[in-house]
């Protein structure tokens, strides 16, 4: 997506159909579809994107991740991941987002082509896999040189707004080569300031509240996650308000 609007943009991470039908209705531009948000997001399925296309007009980033846990896959991770990418872009994805590096941190150069030729004239992004390079720079001229789209980054911190010094040093190297996309720890109460220190039109983040579910408390015993034991009661779910006020935020006080 271009944006020539001359308004910022907002990217919303979903991790649910409902999710793209709240961020349509509160006037995000585009959304990154994932499964399992908790783990910083993997693969949705199939028929995640064939509902979110249907019910909306918003152009989707469909992830390819396949497990939590770093970014050196084994062949059958690989693989399944290229499965998914050509099946999502069979199935109307706008673009791809993935990430694959070596085990000593690098990015794995072979990988990221055969999932470049997969993604065609789709739009690709590299994920925050960026993030833990040790050389930022010297993969951003990987990424640049293999023809990726744009990068999603804190800036090699835990979030944007401590990651601000590397976002400008990243935009500044890039030199429009390759698009630097901000995303992570971007709240409504830190968004306009993101935008301004960056000067950047479009941020990407999660804008979610709860939502409850109470058909799990007939036995409030029993936990179905890992040892967090989060509540059975209740999920994380997109809210068209608080995106209509983030979207807000970015365009008065940017």
């Amino acid at each position: 997506m271009n944006n020539e609007s001359g308004r910022t943009l907002f990217e919303l991470c979903c991790g649910s159909v409902d999710d793209v039908v709240q961020a349509y209705r509160g006037g995000a531009a585009r959304v990154e579809l994932n499964s399992a948000l908790f783990h910083g997001g993997l693969t949705p399925s199939v028929g995640m994107l064939i509902e979110a296309k249907k019910r909306t007009p918003l152009p989707i980033m469909c992830m390819t991740r396949p497990r939590e846990g770093g970014f050196c896959y084994t062949e059958c991770e690989y693989a399944t991941m290229l499965n998914d990418a050509r099946i999502f872009v069979e199935n109307g994805a706008d673009g791809i987002v993935f990430g694959f590096l070596h085990e000593d941190g690098t990015v794995n150069i072979e990988r990221c082509r055969e999932m470049l030729a997969i993604i065609g004239e789709k739009t690709s992004v590299f994920h925050r896999a960026i993030d833990v390079v040790p050389d930022v720079f010297g993969a951003l001229d990987i990424l640049i040189d293999l023809g990726v789209n744009r990068v999603l980054t804190s800036g090699q911190m835990p979030t944007v707004p401590k990651g601000i010094p590397g976002i400008k040093k990243m935009i500044e190297y890039a030199r429009g080569r390759i698009e630097i996309l901000p995303g992570g720890g971007i709240e409504l109460h830190n968004a306009a300031w993101c935008k301004q220190e960056l000067g950047v039109d479009v941020l990407h983040a999660m804008v979610h509240k709860y939502s409850f579910d109470r058909s799990a408390m007939g036995n409030p015993a029993i936990f179905f996650g890992g040892a967090v034991y989060p509540p059975e009661d209740r999920y994380l779910m997109a809210d068209a308000e608080n995106i209509a006020a983030f979207c807000m935020e970015i365009q008065d006080k940017g």
